[in-house]
């Protein structure tokens, strides 16, 4: 039985190479039919990049289980200290991007993948891989960021249902009606005058950041910038009103009948998202602004007549995963509770749950003034191991160390920090940037290590969900959406209960992965809903 198939784009046509040491030369417009006839033995399907070559094969109807993504795979092996870099080679690799989907054509003219020879980068980067003595951790997230590449073509090419008659209902409600083409919502128009009279300033014009920054020193506000978080800091009765203001245009600019108008077509939203798009391994968004999709707009998201969403997200993610991947016991208990700041409570170590959230995030985020610096040193006391090791994180940041997730995905080197012993300005600067950079590599590998876990559950749900239903993608219960540590599945409404299930089953399935037999939880709140907003 073949287990691997590598295909490669030849002139108009496609080489299929076996691992057996034969290949097949395909017409273009026979290759669906000849992978979904292959399907069936469940070969794992090897190619530059999933954005170049699924979307034909979903739009012909053929789903995949398997596949291995070599533009994302390499990406992971060149930034791990864990492979020997003289068994990988860039020839073009390193700088290969994904394309969107107007781009995403099989026979792309001057497409820079054209140039590249899959079947000996697989064998290079199964070679690092080899000779890696992580190769089993590795293994396991190379495998994770290929399925999270089909996991996103599948939700782009199945789209989030959306109607766009209620998203223009919650937009006028907001704002008022659809304005003319370069022209304010009637709304946001009738908010200026009080705005402008609490300030003084007729003129005042809130959409420009330079002319508002001038407004608001004429009005004798000492302020350096515009930002709603410098803003807050002032206490002046017309920065409410401009606050909320400066909210709703952003939700206008971002999500709204421009928004409308290029990315809900037939009834779907369909964003592109990049898994492996943020340094951490995180999610991107190329297009759509899917990674802030606002509270207010949700509503919009409607099941289809006869199905439902089934919406999920795990409580406190990152400090839970902090807990599996330091092993620390304590921290792993308090993490059985639903709410992992209310374990932490519990136990004793702070007196609310208020004082147990502020001192995990500064943990996480390297806060240490106000009343994060207070509880941190109890924090630390109660759990050694898991404050121990972004701590470690931190300080091998400081000294331009590479930092790795569980899985070994690793940190990009800073640049020179400077400074010098002649210079104490110079030397508190480079001091400064070192600082930063440890507060960044101390929430790398928590945060990295979370987008693994976040991983391995979107590829086991992936396949549990196939598995519950019949007919295409789109007949059966499938992922139409994620964020971090949120899915929405849209499904037939009599499977919703299973849906249900399938959704735990695959977040422990991603715990045991990650984790083994340590003993930590990721629950879960499961809602069943026919609009997203009632999630």
């Amino acid at each position: 039985m073949v287990s691997t198939v590598v295909l490669q784009r030849v002139g108009d046509g496609v080489r299929a190479h076996l691992d057996d040491g034969t290949a097949h030369d395909l017409a273009r417009t026979d290759l669906s039919a000849w992978v979904a006839a292959r399907e069936a033995d469940r070969p794992r399907w090897v190619w530059d990049d999933t954005t170049r070559w699924y979307p034909q094969l979903l739009a012909a109807g053929v789903r995949v289980e398997r596949c291995t993504d070599l533009r994302l795979t390499h990406a992971v092996l060149r930034r791990s200290p864990h492979v020997d870099q003289q068994l990988l080679d860039d020839g073009g690799w390193d700088a290969l991007a994904p394309v969107v989907p107007e781009e995403a054509t099989l026979f792309a003219l001057d497409d820079p993948a054209d140039a590249l020879d899959p079947v000996a980068e697989h064998a290079r980067q199964q070679r690092a891989l080899a000779a890696s003595s992580e190769r089993g951790r590795l293994g396991l997230l190379l495998a994770a960021e290929s399925a999270a590449g089909l996991v996103a073509a599948e939700m782009q090419h199945a789209g989030m249902p959306w109607r766009a008659d209620v998203h223009d209902r919650l937009l006028t409600a907001l704002v008022g009606p659809r304005p003319p083409a370069g022209q304010r919502p009637a709304g946001l128009e009738a908010m200026l005058p009080g705005i402008r009279a609490a300030f003084g300033q007729p003129g005042l014009n809130p959409d420009s950041p330079v002319e508002l920054l001038a407004g608001l020193r004429a009005a004798g506000l000492d302020v350096a910038d515009t930002r709603s978080w410098t803003l807050r800091e002032l206490d002046h009765p017309g920065i409410e009103p401009l606050l909320r203001y400066k909210k709703l245009l952003r939700l206008v600019q971002a999500n709204g009948w421009a928004w409308l108008d290029t990315w809900v077509r037939d009834g779907r939203f369909r964003p592109v998202l990049l898994p492996g798009g943020v340094v951490t391994g995180r999610w991107a968004a190329q297009g759509g602004g899917a990674l802030s999709a606002p509270v207010q707009l949700r509503g919009a998201a409607v099941a289809d007549e006869g199905w439902r969403f089934v919406v999920a997200d795990v409580a406190q993610l990152e400090p839970r995963v902090l807990a599996g991947m330091s092993r620390d016991t304590a921290m792993a208990q308090a993490a059985r509770a639903r709410d992992l700041y209310q374990g932490v409570v519990d136990a004793g170590v702070v007196a609310t749950r208020a004082q147990a959230k502020v001192g995990l995030i500064g943990a996480l985020y390297g806060g240490t003034r106000g009343e994060s610096g207070l509880v941190l040193p109890r924090l630390a006391r109660r759990y050694p191991a898991a404050l121990g090791l972004v701590e470690q994180a931190a300080r091998a940041g400081e000294r331009g160390e590479v930092v790795t997730t569980l899985l070994g995905r690793g940190s990009p080197r800073p640049g020179p920090f400077g400074g010098s012993g002649d210079d104490p300005v110079a030397g508190r600067a480079a001091d400064a940037r070192r600082r930063s950079w440890g507060r960044f590599t101390r929430n790398f590998v928590v945060q990295g290590t979370g987008a693994e876990w976040a991983s391995c559950w979107l590829a086991d749900l992936r396949n549990r969900l196939w598995r519950l239903g019949e007919g295409s993608l789109t007949d059966r219960p499938h992922l139409v959406f994620f964020l971090h540590d949120e899915v929405v599945v849209h499904t037939p409404a009599p499977l919703a209960d299973q849906v249900g299930e399938a959704v735990r089953a695959a977040a422990a399935e991603a715990g045991r992965l990650l984790f083994g037999s340590f003993p930590v939880d990721f629950p879960l709140d499961v809602a069943v809903v026919h609009s997203w907003a009632d999630a």
